[in-house]
């Protein structure tokens, strides 16, 4: 066979094969012909003419997302760092548009959301932009779909998805929270505290109150049961003097009787003579005797009607003497 013929023949099966090209799934593909835009293929098995029509571009139609990062200032002079996430794809009735009239979309979109976000960010404060991050990603949002529709883009969502002011910044904010944090930890511990001492003051008052009865309460008792021991020795022919110097008396033997059981006591009792009880039950006696003296002095003195000038003085009446 002919060398020349053989050349023919691979040099048609070339041009053939080549008249055959595929479309993948969600992709667009831009045909012209000599230089002109002649169609637009989808998805599938496609064919074109040989050394007349080329491919001019293939078009992605899925969803693309574009992460931005912008620098900005707040309200209150604060610098801070935003990355701004944009969801975007190419509408498949506008892949001309998207093809011939951009031809640098990403750095298009990136401009639109440096200045939307510039724009909107200085107008806040910084605990603000943290609050209000939905708006400034709903102002970008608004700002790209009214720009990029018209070059056959529709814009999905924009998120801001960080917000990362200056360390400087970042670690004061730290210690004014951390500070904020001990502040609620002290007033809960002075509250604890507080309670703790009005439970305590309350118990202790409690206590003493319910100690006061119980020595009143023994004091009666011992009254009582002096009363009774007294009336006890009146029946068998003791006089009530001659009773209490008993009762006296036998209390202190008592007293000495219960110091020297026990062994580790240091105390002495001075005078410690057989007749100190009988001395103190004088004592006593005459003590009680003088009280009652003054009492009935003071009450004669009180009856006594005051003087209508200041220099007239009412001499009392001498009290009667008592045997």
């Amino acid at each position: 066979m002919d060398i020349t013929l053989i050349i023919i023949l691979v040099f048609g099966l070339f041009i053939f094969l080549s008249s055959f090209f595929t479309v993948k799934q969600q992709t667009a593909v831009i045909i012209e012909r000599f230089g002109k835009f002649l169609s637009i293929r989808q998805s599938g098995l496609q064919l074109k003419i040989p050394l007349i029509d080329r491919i001019a571009g293939r078009v992605n139609l899925k969803i693309q997302q574009l992460d931005v990062i912008i620098e900005t200032k707040t309200k209150d002079n604060v610098f801070v760092k935003l990355k701004v996430s944009v969801q975007f794809m190419v509408v498949k009735e506008t892949v001309y548009d998207a093809f011939y009239k951009l031809e640098y979309p990403h750095d298009q979109i990136t401009s639109y959301v440096f200045d939307v976000v510039r724009a909107e960010v200085p107008k806040l404060k910084l605990d603000d932009v943290f609050e209000r991050k939905d708006d400034i990603a709903i102002a970008v949002k608004r700002e790209l779909n009214e720009a990029m529709t018209t070059y056959g883009y529709t814009i999905i969502n924009t998120l801001v998805t960080d917000i990362d002011p200056d360390i400087q910044v970042k670690n004061a904010m730290n210690r004014i929270n951390a500070a904020d944090r001990e502040k609620t930890v002290a007033e809960f511990e002075a509250e604890a505290s507080r309670i703790r001492i009005v439970a305590k003051a309350q118990a202790e008052a409690e206590s003493k109150k319910l100690q006061g009865q119980g020595i009143a309460d023994q004091r009666r008792e011992i009254a009582r049961g002096l009363v009774e021991s007294v009336d006890v020795l009146n029946k068998v022919g003791i006089n009530s003097q001659e009773a209490s110097a008993l009762i006296v008396v036998t209390q202190h033997y008592d007293t000495l009787q219960a110091i020297g059981a026990d062994t580790n006591s240091n105390l002495i009792l001075l005078p410690n003579s057989p007749q100190a009880g009988s001395d103190m039950l004088n004592n006593m006696v005459a003590s009680f005797s003088a009280s009652n003296q003054v009492g009935e002095m003071m009450k004669k003195t009180k009856r006594v009607k005051p003087a209508t000038h200041p220099t007239d003085y009412i001499e009392p009446e001498e009290p009667e003497s008592e045997v």
